[in-house]
Parts: structure tokens; C-alpha cells; sequence
């Protein structure tokens, strides 16, 4: 294979892992969006901490295998991404740091201000996550600041409408896969909640979505690969068939095909941005020609030679650990059998 060829290829594996990891991380995200809201004792705390205990630190492997691949296949876009984007990375990296250790010392303590303090931080740094993410994609797709002595933006300058619109459509999306997940993995009245706040969270996701893809239609590049092969187009709308067949499932109360959809709607979601965003990796909104692309940015092509083989042989240990897993601990929830997360 050439290095061209190579480079496509792991700009094409850049795109899976990051959609890999915001399909596994949606529901974890969004179970911890909707904690306060659906549990109301200890007991029902358990459900919903017991329900992705064992899955979560599996699911944010993928966030560091994004990490890592951005690292090594392109050490441009790496440096420079958390070099313009410093502030932005460092909140989505607080939000990670606060999420994990509220969720991990929730029930050490037993005290009421500890176990609220814990409980709100797992809900706002849940929240925070989306919401970063949402706006940082956004910006990829929208551009960024970038002109001929290097980003010329702030923190403030990437909370533009089309980003906000951007975090806002991520939070409906997770929050609908936490509450089916939630429906999933557990019974009772905590899953009765789940099914009342998934009716609006799909709608709202319905909604959101179309609306979105107009915005970036009108206000970024990112049909322009679409219009030069119609055929692509195919990709956004499979996004809107699902997230309407979505809403569908989740009031004919079939949770498991509901779920599979809202999966398939991020998924072809984040397919649409990486198809539009080729081969630019970091956009500049000031003048195209400043854009870092796939081909400035890639690594040697011993590098990507090495990674490639590597990544052959341990992604599909890592995907068959992950299945392992959800068979290990498919059984349903209840207040009697959960014991939480320690």
C-alpha cells in the first residue's frame, strides 16, 4: 500500500473509533445525564450505577484509542488540536476526571452531603460531556479560526449557534440511549421513568437532527463531498430514517429496536461529518487553503505500516472482550439484586 493509501485508510479507522466510542459511551452519558431525575433511594441508585459499572471504563478504551490514533497516525493535528483547542480539551479532560470519581465514590460514604455532592457532579460532569463534544464536532465541521499565523479563536469564539446547536443534538441523542439502556438493563419503577423521559428525548433528538443538518448545509463545506457524489447521500438520510423509526419504537415500547436505532443514528451521524469533513482534518474557516488535511498531517509510513498490522491483531481482541462482557452481565436489575457500583 502507498503512504497516500495508508493515510486514508487510518483517517477512515480515525473516523470508526471516534463513532465506536460515542455510540458505547451514548448510553453511559446519558444514564448519567438522567440520574437524578429517574432514582429516587439508594436501592434505585444501585439499578442505575450497577447498569454501566461494569461497561463504562470499556467504553472510554475507545476515547484513548482515538486519542492514541490521533497521536501516532497524525502527530500534526495532535499537537495542534490541543494546542488551539487547549481550554476546550481541558474541560472536556476535567468533565472525564469528575465523572469517573464521583461515580467510583458515590456509596463510600454514606453521609447526605457526600452522597449528594457525588450524585451532582456524575450529573453535570454526564451533561458536560455531550455538550463538549457536540460543540467541538461542530466546530470541525463548521472551521476553524485558523489563519496564516495560526488560530487566531478562544474558548468563546467556538460557542457559535451552529455549536451550541451542535451540543444541544448530542444531548438529545445520549439521553435517549441512556433511557433505553436504562429500560434494558433494568426493571421496576426506574425503567417505567426511563420510558415516560425516552418519549421526549427521541423527539427532541427527531427533531434537533433535521434541523441541524439544514444549518450545515447552509453555513459549512460539509455537503460539498456529497454534492460531488449524490450517491453519499444516502448516509444522512439512512440518520433521518432512523432517528424517525427511533421515536417509532420507543411508543410501540420495542426498547431493543429502538435502541439498535438510536445507535444507528449516531452512527450514520458521525459517518455524514467525517465523509463531509475529507480530506480536511482541521478546517480553517479564514481561508480553505490553511486547512491541515489528512495528508499534511499523517505520520511515516513506517509508522502507519506498524499501527495498521497492530491494529489488526488488537482491535478484534478488544472488540470480542467488549462482547464477552455484555453477556457476562445481561441480567436484568432490580432494587433486591443490585448492589451498585464499589
Amino acid at each position: 500500500m502507498s503512504h497516500d493509501t495508508l493515510a486514508i485508510i487510518w483517517f477512515a479507522l480515525w473516523g470508526v473509533i471516534w463513532t465506536v466510542y460515542f455510540i458505547l459511551d451514548a448510553y453511559s452519558l446519558g444514564t448519567g445525564m438522567l440520574f437524578g431525575k429517574i432514582t429516587k433511594d439508594r436501592a434505585e441508585r444501585n439499578q442505575l450505577q450497577e447498569a454501566i459499572g461494569p461497561f463504562w471504563n470499556g467504553n472510554e478504551v475507545w476515547l484513548i484509542t482515538a486519542g492514541g490514533a490521533t497521536f501516532a497516525a497524525f502527530p500534526i493535528v495532535y499537537a495542534d488540536m490541543f494546542s488551539f483547542l487547549y481550554e476546550a480539551m481541558m474541560l472536556i479532560l476535567f468533565a472525564l476526571i469528575l465523572r469517573a470519581a464521583s461515580l467510583e465514590f458515590m456509596h463510600k460514604d454514606d453521609h447526605p452531603k457526600w452522597i449528594a455532592t457525588c450524585k451532582w457532579t456524575f450529573i453535570i460532569s454526564s451533561f458536560a460531556l455531550p455538550v463538549l463534544f457536540g460543540v467541538a464536532f461542530s466546530n470541525l465541521y463548521y472551521g476553524l479560526l485558523i489563519g496564516p499565523n495560526g488560530y487566531e479563536g478562544n474558548l468563546f469564539s467556538l460557542l457559535h449557534r451552529y455549536a451550541l446547536l451542535g451540543g444541544a443534538l448530542f444531548v438529545a441523542l445520549f439521553m435517549t440511549s441512556g433511557a433505553l439502556w436504562i429500560m434494558i438493563k433494568t426493571a421496576g419503577e426506574v425503567a417505567e421513568r426511563a420510558s415516560k423521559i425516552a418519549r421526549y428525548t427521541s423527539i427532541a433528538a427527531g427533531g434537533i437532527l433535521p434541523i441541524y443538518f439544514v444549518a450545515t448545509a447552509n453555513k459549512t463545506f460539509i455537503f460539498d463531498n456529497f454534492n460531488d457524489n449524490p450517491i453519499l447521500y444516502a448516509i444522512p438520510l439512512l440518520c433521518m430514517i432512523t432517528a424517525i423509526m427511533t421515536i417509532v419504537f420507543v411508543f410501540k415500547n420495542k426498547v431493543g429496536l429502538a435502541f439498535t436505532n438510536v445507535c444507528l443514528t449516531i452512527g450514520t451521524f458521525m459517518a455524514t461529518g467525517f465523509i463531509g469533513m475529507f480530506p480536511r482534518m482541521l478546517p480553517s474557516r479564514i481561508n480553505d487553503a490553511l486547512s491541515i488535511t489528512l495528508f499534511e498531517a499523517r505520520g511515516s509510513e513506517l509508522n502507519l505500516k506498524i499501527m495498521f498490522g497492530v491494529a489488526m491483531v488488537t482491535v478484534p481482541i478488544v472488540i470480542s472482550y467488549q462482547l464477552w462482557s455484555y453477556t457476562l452481565f445481561k441480567t436484568k436489575l432490580t432494587k433486591q439484586n443490585a448492589k451498585g457500583y464499589h
